[in-house]
Order: structure tokens, then sequence, then C-alpha cells
């Protein structure tokens, strides 16, 4: 059977621009053509040219090998090349909010997630963790030139920072999702505030202790929202419907950090990389593989969310005792200086 590319790509690009404007609107001001002109060429009386082609391909960074199926193998990916990544709190949950409004625009949303070491969207409950969260990839990790020299200090976030970051929150919280936690579950964030007390980068030594504190605090909060089964923001009740958050314990190890976006029309995927940034792909694939592992993942794991309480009050035993134990360790040092 023929495969009509051209409806394929319209198709594509009607996913791409969810709940952003009409197809006439954006691909008219693409291609510089009338509304009209364009649904000639989405109901295909009108070929596009082989420029404009190149021109929407270009703009929604459409794959023709994926099209074509030239090499089914390869998959396209999205992401923000370091080299021009110009780092700052706000602008990195500016990205993750419009992939979020995306999602939460379309019919019937559902995340699916393997959490690898720390649930940055959960994180957004105590933005402070999140502002060191981000300091440590850019100053350690990246070795941004601004951060050079500097010692990481208690600073009040800017309010429109916090704004995004709670409108972020809430659209994830009204996002039903599975998630699927490990063994390694914030291990690697205590150990960053303490590689920062041991290393004198704080610029008060004591904020070390007062980090692992609100650390426990998110724990504690993430716990209430298992036992319900539902995601609210910290301060609040949980809903009486809605915001459903089912979570699964994982004994072994999560292979890496993932969120997969389902809807009534389409899937994509996000991955981590490069410890905080993050992959985009569309291709459905790789979804669909990505999805058959996940399920297969979900199914070898215990749901703690609402059920199981026995192994949930373990689960999160082990993760409050190993931060408990980090701050002893740094408050003993604090009171023998």
């Amino acid at each position: 059977m023929r495969i009509d590319h051209q409806a394929t790509i319209f198709d594509i690009i009607k996913r791409k621009t969810e709940g952003q404007d009409s197809l006439g609107n954006i691909v008219g001001e693409i291609l510089s053509i009338s509304q009209d002109a364009v649904y000639r060429r989405y109901r295909g009386e009108t070929q596009l040219t082989i420029y404009e082609l190149e021109k929407l391909c270009k703009h929604f960074e459409i794959s023709l090998d994926n099209l074509f199926e030239m090499n089914k193998n390869a998959v396209l990916f999205d992401f923000a090349p370091l080299e021009v990544y110009e780092f700052s709190m706000a602008r990195y949950l500016e990205k993750i909010l419009d992939g979020l409004k995306l999602i939460k625009a379309q019919k019937n949303p559902e995340l699916i997630m393997t959490i690898n070491n720390t649930p940055l969207l959960q994180l957004l409950n105590f933005p402070h963790l999140v502002r060191f969260k981000l300091w440590f990839w850019a100053k350690t990790h990246l070795e941004m030139e601004e951060f050079k020299d500097q010692k990481y200090k208690y600073e009040k976030l800017p309010e429109e920072t916090f704004a995004i970051g709670l409108e972020v929150l809430r659209i994830y919280n009204s996002i039903p999702s599975k998630e699927i936690y490990d063994y390694s579950f914030l291990r690697g964030f205590a150990r960053e505030i303490q590689y920062y007390f041991n290393a004198q980068l704080f610029e008060d030594p004591q904020f070390a202790v007062y980090q692992l504190e609100l650390l426990e605090r998110f724990v504690n909060h993430l716990e209430a929202q298992a036992k319900v089964g539902k995601k609210f923001t910290f301060g609040t009740e949980p809903p009486a419907q809605g915001n459903d958050f089912e979570m699964y314990h994982n004994e072994t190890l999560n292979g890496n950090g993932a969120t997969l976006y389902r809807t009534d029309d389409h899937k994509g995927l996000y991955i981590t990389h490069n410890l905080l940034n993050f992959l985009h792909t569309t291709d459905q694939v790789y979804i669909e593989d990505s999805l058959t592992v996940l399920e297969k993942q979900m199914a070898n794991s215990s749901m703690i969310s609402v059920v199981n309480e026995k192994e949930r009050n373990h689960y999160f035993f082990q993760v409050k005792n190993m931060i408990n134990n980090i701050k002893k360790k740094i408050e003993l040092e604090l009171a023998e200086d």
C-alpha cells in the first residue's frame, strides 16, 4: 500500500503544535503562504514543493530518513546542546514547562517514569533543593565559568523562577503518573551535599545540615503522597479526585531516568542524559520498544502506593536513615570545629 508521506508530515506537525495555534497559522507563517493554501496541502489537493518540505522538516525537526524508512534502526532525538546552553534555573524550568503544557493540552495524558536517583519534578515541592541540584550540575559537572571560585550560599529565589517552578509542579501533579523508584533514590543527591561540605564549598557550612533537613522533609512528603496514591503540593491537602500517583519499588536498579507520556492521540519519550539534560523523541518504534520494557519493569516491581504498607514503610525508612546518617556525620564535624 502506498504511504501518503505528505499526510504523515502534517500529522507530525499537528502532534508537535498541539494547543499552540491553528495549523493554518503556524504552517502559513513558516512557508509564507495563506491559510487556504496550507489547508489545500493538508487535504492533499496541492503537493508540497521540495523547498516547502525542507522548511517544514528543518523547523519541526522531522527526519526524512525515518519518514521514508531509509534506516529503521535510526532514532531522531532533539536536545539542547551544552555549548549553547545558557544556564539558569528559570530557563531550565521553562523548557520542562513547555513540554508539560503540550502533554497536558492533549486528551487523557499519562506519565510513566523511571526515577534515576532524583525525581526533579517532585523535588519542586522544595525549590531550594532544585536550586542546589542545578547549581551542583553547573559548577561541578559542567564547570561553567560563571560558577568558578563561587561557594554555594542561600539566596531567595526570584519571583519569576518560583512562579515557573510552581506551574511546572501544578501541571505535573494534574497528570496521572506511574513512577518506578529503586535503591539508589536520593543517595547520589545526599552525597553531593556531603561532598560540598567536605570540600568547603558551602559559604556557611551549617547550610549542609539545612539542605539535608529539607531533603528529609521532601521524603516525608513523597511518602504521604504514596500513602494516599495522590500527588499534591507540599503544604496542601490531597485532592479527593484526580492527580493519581502509582509508586513502584524496583528492588534492583533503574537503568536510566525516563519519562514516557501517552495520550489518546500519540506518545513521546524523554530520557535524561549528561546528568540533568534531556533527550526527546516521538519515534513510535523506539517508544513502543521502551514502553514494553517499562511495563515489564513495573510488573517485576512492587506497587507501594496505597497498598503494601509494610514494604512502603521499610523503603522510606531506609531512605530517611541514609539521609540522617550523613547529617549526623556533618553535625559531628561541625561540633568539633
